[in-house]
């Protein structure tokens, strides 16, 4: 198949893609488009912990209901903004690298469909099992009541936090992060000073304790959807959001990504879960030791996700433009830069692990419960930063498949394993690290063969979008 004319490339770098995406250097081009995200991400991370600052004045009841749901809260985004929304900007980057510029138009209106069903389902569970949920997971009395408070509040804002998260995701697609950025961090202005006022009843405001924080949040993301839905109904947008008819294809090229990488975040999710279940059983010390440790773990994530959004983009476009061997070196170059950054991390953090574990508490105890794991499973961040950004690379390239069973044999080896080989046969607890730490070796390793030994073809990802057998 032969690439699309310049006629149809052209105007998708001058208007949306930097021109290094289809030519030129790589390293750099990857760098701009991932510092608006990487931006964004650490945004939204200040503010949340500035909102859970706030409600900590309301005691130890409300901290604790916002904790019980928080998990709950980030598996939605997760799967929002990795999961549906990699799908999301891998389809309408691989539609603009093949010229099929009504495609990408299309794909923005089926993903605003999509983020209203998908939004109203966590609402309606939100609403219908949450507090059969919060129980389960040990919430009783006022904690309970908090957290039903805040998670009715905050899930009933699900269909704008799904809508933000993907025409987010579509924009990034086209080679435009810039936007994003801007409405989240315009919208974040707005929330810092809105939070507490509708908490603690400033101004005009009354005082709604916990439910004000969360209304906080859904009038950020309400902020944010209407401004990316009137930001892609103007004539500033090379990408535009038009009302058409739906079609199968077209959900086709979203979801046969999107589903895949959505499962790939509750294997992420299950195995913190089980491993934290498996620490539990050697007491508070350890717990509280390994909770403060791993936070070094989610300190990557903006660096990384911001990596990752920059490679779907570039390798999706390269794949529609039918130059597979870019994709693939550009696929390569974003995961060694990856694994640098997290290799850097680990290191530091294995070598000198007292010095994070000191920022958070000065229990002896604690300290060496934390250092421990620090020792044993930070040197092995760099595989695990260098599986994921290959997996965000096979989502541009629609062929995710084999990069999320890796994912699912780490969840075996660290969650299931490690929580069986603590429950079933006594092992200690650096048995278990070094199990965790070998299911890290072993993802990088899983991820990185199916990257070098799979088949990234044009014709195969266009017949996969016809829904056809390549």
């Amino acid at each position: 198949m032969n690439r699309p004319s310049s006629s149809n490339i052209i105007p998708v770098q001058q208007q949306e893609v930097r021109l290094g995406v289809l030519d030129g250097p790589i390293i750099p081009t990857i760098l701009s488009l991932a510092t608006p995200t990487i931006l964004v991400l650490v945004i939204q991370t200040l503010v949340g912990v500035a909102e859970t600052y706030f409600i900590s004045f309301l005691g130890t009841d409300a901290l604790a209901g916002v904790s019980l749901v928080f998990p709950i809260l980030m598996l939605m985004q997760m799967m929002s903004n990795g999961g549906i929304g990699g799908g999301t900007a891998a389809a309408i980057a691989r539609a603009l690298g093949a010229g099929r510029r009504g495609d990408a138009d299309a794909l923005v209106w089926h993903s605003i469909v999509l983020a209203c069903a998908l939004g109203g389902i966590f609402t309606a569970l939100a609403l219908l099992f949450g507090s059969t949920l919060f129980r389960s997971m040990g919430g009783e009395g006022q904690t309970l009541t908090a957290a039903v408070t805040y998670s009715s509040v905050v899930f009933s804002g699900s269909v704008p936090i799904w809508i933000t998260a993907l025409l987010s995701s579509a924009l990034r697609g086209a080679g435009n992060p810039r936007i994003p950025a801007l409405v989240i961090f315009g919208g974040t202005i707005v929330l810092l000073p809105l939070s507490p006022a509708l908490i603690f009843g400033w101004g005009p405001f009354p005082i709604l304790g916990i439910a004000g924080g969360g209304l906080a949040i859904v009038v950020y993301y309400l902020i944010a959807a209407v401004a990316l839905v009137l930001y892609l109904r103007s004539p500033n947008t090379f990408l535009k959001l038009k009302v058409v008819p739906l079609e199968r294809r077209l959900f086709g090229e979203i979801l046969g990504v999107g589903l895949l990488s959505a499962i790939g975040t509750v294997q992420v999710n299950l195995t913190v879960t089980f491993v934290t279940a498996a620490v539990g059983h050697f007491g508070v010390d350890a717990l509280a030791g390994y909770g403060i440790a791993s936070r070094l773990d989610y300190l990557q994530i903006p660096v990384i996700f911001g990596l990752g959004t920059a490679i779907v983009t570039m390798v999706g476009l390269n794949i529609g433009a039918n130059q597979i061997e870019r994709a693939r070196r550009i696929a390569w170059i974003g995961a060694f830069l990856a694994f640098g950054f997290s290799g850097i991390i680990g290191i530091i953090g294995a070598l000198w692990p007292a010095v994070w574990m000191r920022i958070f508490s000065d229990d002896p105890d604690v300290l060496n419960q934390g250092s421990l794991y620090l020792k044993t499973v930070a040197p092995f961040y760099g595989s695990v930063g260098l599986g994921l950004a290959l997996y965000f690379a096979s989502q541009g390239a629609k062929s995710v498949l084999l990069p999320v069973l890796a994912g699912t044999v780490r969840m075996v080896i660290a969650a299931f394993v490690g929580w069986s080989a603590v429950q079933w046969l006594g092992v200690d607890l650096v048995s278990l690290y070094g199990i965790v730490a070998f299911a890290a070796l072993v993802y990088g390793a899983l991820t990185a063969a199916a990257i070098y030994w799979g088949k990234w073809t044009r014709d195969a990802v266009s017949l996969l979008e016809h829904g056809k057998s390549p």
